[in-house]
């Protein structure tokens, strides 16, 4: 089988499945994976023969794909802020609107930040570790600490540090249990993507998410759907440097509810909107 005729096949196969549009894109990452060409390289060898060992693995991924399974998850690969991480099924697959949130920060500290000394960041829930690694590359000097409640994602945000290059401290601590927050220092930024969708939330999910993502990163306990934000936003109060800064994605049906928690511990907040007109980041601040 050719290049071209593979590329074809799957693409026909997928539209089972998904609309012809994000069929060719899942196709292209897949064939880009196996034959490890990109796009325009492949039209000039669009007649190249798989080895026998291509085609098996082809059948292999497509089997996964025609149940559901994301193709992140198949190829064990994403991409975030032009970086390649690591994913498997013990973290979230990283999100265009956390790339937002990186922005964000990152624009933060540009308008904020003037001193050359060491700048301490704290990711909690750190998952893929994709937050901490694009800062990191973002901001070099920066000393960053990454925590997370699952061993196997700390595994696999350690092998994207060294994928990319970065060093990053990491910790596996549960962050909700106060008395682990000794171990932890003060920083000068605190940043989350914490959990946030209530169970209730889950029928209206798509099904890919519900069988294949991580629960424990995904969903809170429908009579507490802001914990992490309380427990974030008690935790900054004794471990944010002066003029530091809170940075959270949240659950764009709980803008206002969030904005009010933090408000209630005395930070100054504003909430923002993602590139689709959602609520979608807070940045809160203690101004003294």
């Amino acid at each position: 089988m050719t290049i071209h005729a593979a590329y074809q096949e799957l693409t026909q196969q997928l539209l089972s499945l998904y609309e012809n549009g994000e069929s060719a894109a899942i196709a292209d990452l897949v064939i880009e994976h196996l034959t490890s060409t990109n796009k325009n390289e492949r039209l000039l060898r669009k007649e190249k023969m798989l080895s026998l060992e291509q085609e098996n693995q082809l059948h292999n991924y497509t089997q996964q794909l025609l149940e559901k399974k994301p193709v992140q998850y198949v190829l064990q690969e994403a991409w975030f802020a032009d970086m390649k991480f690591t994913v498997n099924e013990s973290v979230l697959i990283p999100r265009t609107e956390t790339e937002e949130l990186v922005k964000l920060i990152f624009d933060d500290y540009k308008k904020n930040i003037h001193s050359t000394e060491e700048f301490s960041i704290l990711d909690i829930g750190t998952g893929s570790g994709c937050i901490p690694v694009a800062l990191k590359k973002k901001i070099p000097n920066a000393a960053i600490t990454a925590i997370d409640i699952s061993e196997s994602a700390i595994s696999i945000a350690q092998k994207n540090t060294v994928t990319n290059d970065v060093n990053i401290n990491f910790i596996e601590v549960d962050f909700l249990d106060e008395y682990n927050w000794q171990s932890l220092e003060k920083y000068n930024y605190i940043v989350s993507n914490p959990p946030y969708i209530a169970q209730a939330e889950s029928a209206e999910m798509e099904y890919h998410v519900l069988k294949y993502e991580p629960h424990l990163a995904l969903f809170v306990a429908d009579k507490d759907p802001l914990v992490f934000y309380r427990k974030i936003a008690t935790f900054g109060i004794t471990h944010l440097k002066k003029e530091g800064a809170i940075f959270v994605e949240i659950n764009q049906a709980l803008g206002q509810e969030t904005i009010d928690l933090f408000a209630s511990f005395g930070y100054q907040c504003i909430l923002k909107k993602d590139m689709q007109g959602k609520d979608r980041m807070i940045v809160a601040k203690i101004i003294l």
